[in-house]
């Protein structure tokens, strides 16, 4: 599922015309928006939204100033209050990813705020999604953890 797409814009690189580190997750975060509206989560009119519990993000490769990128979205599993999801940051036309997200996200109720179980249409677009994207390969940047290696 690809939920968003954008040009590297100026504002984003770096003295060397690389896309800073800061903006990977800013693309990130609005591909997660955009997960957001394709499940029917909509905080403007439900008072509902996922909150971030955690997020390990990789970078892989250098993206330059003007490139066209997009993030798919691939949900890794999900139950009746969290999703853990997978976006992989791309060019267009590369199976490659030049950056990696793992996030874990709460859905939560901004009354309390407090968490909140999903309401069973999201609950049925998420397993909708979840079966299209079941057969999707496994991929080496879900679950890893930060250490060093053991000498």
């Amino acid at each position: 599922m690809i939920t968003y797409r954008t040009p590297v814009l100026e504002e984003w690189v770096d003295y060397n015309g690389h896309l800073r580190d800061a903006f990977y997750l800013l693309i990130f975060s609005y591909a997660t928006d955009a997960f957001m509206a394709a499940v029917g989560i909509d905080p403007a009119r439900d008072q509902r939204s996922l909150f971030t519990l955690e997020c390990h993000l990789n970078y892989l490769h250098e993206v330059k100033l003007g490139a066209e990128i997009q993030v798919c979205t691939h949900i890794v599993a999900s139950d009746h209050k969290r999703v853990h999801l997978y976006h992989s940051l791309h060019v267009p036309g590369s199976d490659q990813p030049v950056a990696a997200s793992e996030q874990m996200l709460l859905h939560v109720d901004l009354a309390g705020p407090r968490a909140a179980a999903f309401d069973t249409t999201v609950l049925d677009k998420l397993a909708t999604f979840s079966s299209h994207q079941a057969a999707l390969p496994a991929t080496a940047f879900i679950g890893r953890i930060i250490n060093l290696p053991q000498r």
